[in-house]
């Protein structure tokens, strides 16, 4: 999830507004794998929803904020648990840490136990590790070297509190000797309850990254997809951070339908219609799918697929040299090569509309040819023309004349845009882009320079 997080802002927006109540569960969240497998998918989603139904359960008030009270006492002791299977000397910092772990998941499994969620999420049983470090059964948390871990212990402290400066440097160096033959002994106790340890730091970091996934679905409305072959169904798909912005500003957000199947579909439609934010969208959804979220949307039809892949605009590179074009032209290239062996969900926003328009078409009839015939789902943007391809084509309705009731502006003409989709049989692009202008009282002779050129083709 991390590198994707890197590569779509939107996806990022979905891991910041997680509660996450550990920095253990946040790095789990940032290791989530792309999941393909539809058994973990149907798994992971069943998780979050039980953890939903929790949520709105008045009598799981409890178990629940006892299970959040315990994630946020978690310490990330990935490291020190690799010292201790590596048959490493910890320090008695790390061995509080350990026992802190055990007496945490100690509680999270009841936790888990009384919201029915233990065989799901079966965190290992640590109370010997706890009775290692706790010999006085004192039942809490702290730890150090106590007197009953070794006899000679005892009577060298009590000598310690009336000693001079010289004797006591002597009984510090002797209680030190003793301390480290204490520290060896519990270490090589701990060592073969190292993997015990491991899977349940997991477990509980896994915990908190689903309890957090679950909180944001309750939050925002988020749904959990059905299964269903080579097909993308979203019903009332939002993208979170845009509606959340629009929401903000008390600007008016549309949510939209969209069903895509193998093959390539077009989507055509005029400048400010919204297919880039709908190419987004469709993607970060399917990404939440399968990194085990509920997506936004009424209902959703999905199935995995081995990634999602963005070209999505300028991608110039300053660092490297490469022009839009050449960035651009690269990454589809990579594309095919890589349709002809992975199932895809390919987003293609205007391919090649920065070079000259001859060539532009060309290639993005090469483009939908091949991508046609694969074993992938592909969007491709589009203002090109005529294409002459037997394409899916899907346009957005764009601007409405008669929603308009107020004065029009580039500030407003969003408010005045239908971004729904329909079925285009034709195959042709909208050419509202003259009459937009018009509308927004941009200079006359522009506009009729323009409608004459335009009258000559």
């Amino acid at each position: 999830m991390q590198n994707k997080t890197k590569e779509v802002p939107a996806l990022l927006y979905v891991t910041e507004s997680m509660e996450l109540m550990s920095a253990a569960g946040r790095r789990r969240m940032l290791e989530q794998p792309l999941l393909t497998d539809p058994a973990q998918l149907r798994k992971e989603q069943q998780i979050v929803a039980l953890l939903q139904e929790r949520w709105a359960d008045p009598t799981m008030i409890k178990p629940i904020t006892l299970l959040r009270h315990q994630l946020m006492q978690l310490h990330d002791l990935h490291t020190t648990l690799k010292s201790l299977a590596a048959h490493t000397v910890l320090e008695e910092v790390e061995l509080f840490e350990i026992k802190n772990l055990a007496y945490i998941s100690g509680h999270a499994r009841k936790a888990l136990s009384e919201m029915g969620l233990d065989v799901l999420i079966p965190i290992p049983d640590l109370q010997p590790v706890f009775d290692l470090l706790d010999p006085d059964k004192t039942g809490i948390t702290s730890f150090y070297i106590y007197d009953s871990y070794d006899i000679r212990l005892g009577p060298l402290r009590k000598q310690m509190k009336g000693a001079d400066d010289v004797k006591m440097s002597e009984l510090i160096a002797a209680q030190n000797e003793i301390q480290l033959q204490v520290q060896i002994r519990l270490c090589d106790l701990l060592q073969p309850y190292a993997e015990a340890l491991s899977t349940a730091l997991e477990l509980m970091a896994y915990t908190d990254f689903a309890m957090a996934r679950a909180d944001l679905a309750r939050e925002w409305g988020l749904v959990r997809p059905e299964e269903e072959e080579s097909k993308v169904y979203l019903q009332g798909l939002f993208n979170p951070r845009l509606r959340d912005h629009n929401e903000k500003h008390h600007l008016r957000y549309q949510p939209i339908d969209i069903e895509l199947t193998q093959g390539v579909t077009f989507v055509t439609g005029a400048n400010m219609a919204g297919k880039t934010v709908l190419l987004k969208s469709v993607g970060v959804a399917q990404l939440m799918y399968q990194f085990g979220f509920p997506v936004p949307a009424v209902k959703a039809h999905l199935e995995p697929v081995d990634d999602v892949v963005f070209c999505i605009g300028d991608e110039q590179n300053e660092m490297n040299g490469l022009s839009s074009y050449a960035s651009e032209i690269t990454r589809v290239s990579d594309v095919i090569k890589r349709s002809k062996s992975e199932h895809l969900l390919v987003l293609i926003d205007e391919p090649a509309r920065t070079t000259n328009p001859i060539e532009g078409k060309a290639l993005v009839q090469s483009i939908a040819t091949l991508m046609e015939g694969r074993d992938s789902t592909t969007m491709i943007t589009t203002h090109y023309s005529q294409l002459g391809l037997n394409c899916r084509r899907l346009r957005v309705k764009g601007f409405v004349d008669t929603m308009v009731d107020m004065p029009l502006s580039a500030q407003n003409i969003n408010l005045f845009i239908d971004y729904s989709l329909v079925p285009d049989e034709s195959d042709e692009v909208p050419h509202e882009a003259l009459r937009i202008a018009e509308m927004l009282d941009c200079d006359d002779a522009l506009i009729a320079t323009a409608r004459d050129f335009l009258a000559k083709k």
